[in-house]
């Protein structure tokens, strides 16, 4: 069962640990449909986290993330990995989910490289895109807690805030 828009539409440090065990599929070019068990996410909470993109405001690059949750944000880093993030909240909150880990894969940027993002992804609806979606897997995995990666320039608190969620 697909998610609607309504389940990012909330808080972001509640859909990062929702998001555990839910199905990300991707349909790829060539017509074959993959199925990925999301394992790792991070929260991201808008303006007021240092750590986020959209804390300096809207800009071309953070737009999307100043939408009603359920858009899909990528953006490139190290000129070679497509980070995947999921936009949360309502309108104007400005926050968003990355996607670190899905089952068998560790890190954002080799599960961006597995499911082939490109800049096209940006903006894409996961409602109704025909490339990407989440499903409802029906499980509700334990997880745990850790401060979130390579964020050191932010600051404290923002460095020791525990958003991210982690499949034990």
């Amino acid at each position: 069962m697909r998610l609607t828009n309504s389940f990012f539409q909330r808080e972001v440090t509640e859909v990062a640990p929702d998001l555990l065990g839910k199905i990300l599929v991707r349909r790829f070019e060539d017509g074959t449909i993959h199925k990925f068990k999301i394992t790792e996410t991070e929260a991201y909470r808008g303006g007021e986290d240092k750590a986020c993109h959209a804390n300096k405001g809207l800009t071309a690059r953070t737009k999307v993330m100043f939408d009603a949750g359920g858009l899909v944000y990528v953006y490139l880093i190290y000129g070679m990995y497509w980070m995947l993030n999921f936009v949360t909240g309502e309108t104007g909150d400005s926050s968003a989910v990355l996607i670190r880990g899905v089952e068998g894969i560790s890190g954002p940027g080799r599960v961006g490289r597995a499911l082939q993002l490109d800049k096209s992804f940006y903006g894409e609806d996961l409602a109704n895109s025909t490339r990407m979606w989440i499903e409802d897997s029906g499980l509700k995995p334990q997880y745990t807690t850790a401060p979130r990666v390579g964020i050191n320039y932010a600051g404290e608190p923002w460095i020791s805030k525990p958003w991210r969620f982690i499949v034990k």
